[in-house]
């Protein structure tokens, strides 16, 4: 008798005496996912769930009505920190079984960091497990450079270098080179950037302890963007890809940034600090001046970056931001063909002016809590003050989605991967 238990889905509802709404019902074999006619993949997620809860570790899925979607959807539901190599795949003809194995690969790498400690996931081993990642995909195809400490300020990156200062591990910028094209001169299609705060404490503007818990999950925009990447390649993509992953831990010590310090970016903007807590946007500041200096027609940041984006779209969506609207609607329709959740939320050249200084072209929040009003679309605001081309070609991603800190009847506990094919999609269509 096989050790895995079985589960197959089902068009039909369940028997009566399981219950009138049923999404599972049992044999002794295994158990069966009744399909019903409205958020067919959410049921199977919750389906999913339902069953990791009863303590089962190893799952097989059976049958001829499973597709592609259905698959990844339960294998989403089931997975946990814990449980990556749960989920045996069925092969059969509604299935594409090498997307689902490149599904696979990407989204247990994106999950193994950002589920991982700040001990083990530190500002330059998250780079260079990202580099050895997308150069194990391609590895003639891949080169890096990863800019630590203080050659960081020789080139000018000066917010990753304030960021990080205080931490005894030196903060760092990737830099990847993914082009398969093998003309050295070939144009740049395409420059992601994530923001890779390893580990947020909020410096001296520092976080209550309860807000403080989840805080290895702040590299989840640089995880996001990498497996994103990574999904591009499997899925065949051709295109010459800049990588840059703005890394660095954001703690108190003698070195730390201050609030009412002053930055002088690459760009000449100058920023005053008055929260060591918004963090994230002066490293992605810097990642975005490089992806330009690329030339790149098309720049895609992502970052799990305001608790505002939380409050405006909830934990089942991510938002998006850009000056580019036509873009905007693209990922839109992009990330609803790869059933992730994801909604616009308001961004325009004035709100570069929203978080006011008197000593500096800018702020980089507001004193208040959360940034005060509109926060999501400030921080976009700031950032789009360091993108080439008026914004054009650039989306902003703000992960709401990506990281749950308990369970739900969706979801374990951890990362959640919500953003990865996005990005990867958005790659294909429009590099």
């Amino acid at each position: 008798m096989s050790e895995k238990f079985l589960v197959q889905l089902s068009e039909q509802g369940a028997a009566a005496h399981w219950g009138e709404k049923a999404a599972l019902s049992f044999t002794e074999q295994g158990a069966t996912v009744h399909l019903t006619e409205q958020d067919t993949l959410k049921n199977v997620q919750k389906a999913a769930r339902t069953l990791a809860n009863q303590g089962l570790k190893n799952i097989a899925l059976v049958g001829d009505v499973w597709c592609t979607e259905t698959q990844w959807a339960f294998y989403q539901g089931f997975v946990s920190p814990k449980n990556l190599d749960a989920i045996e795949f069925v092969e059969n003809a509604k299935t594409d079984s090498k997307e689902l194995t490149s599904l696979k690969q990407a989204a247990t790498w994106a999950r193994q960091m950002i589920n991982g400690t700040a001990d083990d996931i530190f500002p330059e081993s998250l780079a260079g497990k990202a580099a050895e990642f997308i150069q194990s995909l391609a590895p003639e195809h891949v080169s890096y450079q990863i800019i630590k400490g203080d050659a960081l300020l020789e080139q000018q990156w000066i917010g990753i270098h304030a960021v990080g200062r205080g931490s005894e591990r030196p903060p760092v910028l990737l830099a990847l080179d993914y082009n398969p094209t093998g003309d050295e001169n070939a144009p740049v299609a395409a420059a992601l950037v994530g923001k890779g705060i390893t580990f947020d404490s909020g410096g001296y503007s520092i976080k209550a302890s309860e807000g403080m818990l989840g805080m290895k999950c702040d590299m989840g925009g640089a995880a996001t963007v990498t497996a994103g990447l990574a999904l591009a390649i499997s899925r065949g993509i051709n295109k010459r890809i800049k990588l840059f992953l703005c890394c660095a831990e954001n703690l108190i010590s003698g070195h730390a940034y201050k609030l009412g310090d002053i930055l002088t970016y690459k760009n000449g903007t100058t920023v005053e600090i008055v929260n060591t807590d918004a963090e994230g946007r002066l490293v992605l500041a810097d990642g975005l001046m490089a992806a330009g200096e690329s030339g790149a027609p098309l720049i895609i940041d992502a970052a799990t970056l305001t608790g505002a984006a939380l409050v405006a779209v909830g934990q089942e969506y991510n938002a998006l931001f850009g000056l580019d609207k036509e873009l905007v609607r693209d990922v839109q329709d992009f990330a609803e063909q790869e059933m992730e959740a994801a909604w616009p939320l308001p961004l325009e050249k004035w709100h570069q002016q929203n978080c006011p200084s008197p000593y500096a072209d800018t702020a980089n929040s507001r004193p208040q809590k959360g940034g005060g009003y509109g926060g999501a679309s400030n921080a976009a605001g700031f950032l789009s003050r360091f993108v080439p081309n008026e914004g054009k070609g650039w989306v902003h991603i703000d992960l709401a989605a990506a990281f749950n800190m308990g369970s739900t009847s969706e979801w374990a506990a951890g990362a959640t991967t919500q953003g990865m094919r996005t990005v990867a999609r958005t790659l294909l269509e429009k590099a």
